[in-house]
């Protein structure tokens, strides 16, 4: 059963590192759009990249079951917090996951802006 749960535990940080990476971009975007990433698991961490509508954007981020969060910078610089909630399932008989979420994020800070 420890190992179930564990792979569970690890699904959903994955699917939290791709829904960030997207929430991500979509705060790049300043409105809706749409984008795909790919999260990496480190023990509590994912460590994701995505692309999309909004650029291209790196972020680390954790999760407790479906829930997520986690920061992540764009191309231009751009740091973003988001969190969101997402699922994930297996694909076929390997440990690679696949996941979709929602999410939402903010820019925190912004090299460009000017105080």
């Amino acid at each position: 059963m420890t190992t179930s749960s564990t792979h569970l535990s690890l699904a959903h940080r994955c699917a939290a590192g791709v829904l960030l990476a997207g929430a991500a971009l979509l705060a790049g975007c300043g409105s809706m759009g749409v984008g795909v990433g790919i999260g990496v698991p480190l023990g509590p961490f994912s460590i994701g990249v995505g692309a999309g509508t909004g650029g291209v954007s790196a972020g680390v981020s954790t999760g407790v079951g479906p829930v997520g969060v986690g920061v992540g910078v764009n191309q231009r610089g751009q740091v973003s917090a988001g969190a969101g909630v997402g699922v994930s399932t297996g694909v076929g008989n390997s440990n690679a996951r696949v996941g979709v979420g929602v999410g939402t994020s903010t820019v925190i800070h912004d090299p460009h802006e000017r105080n």
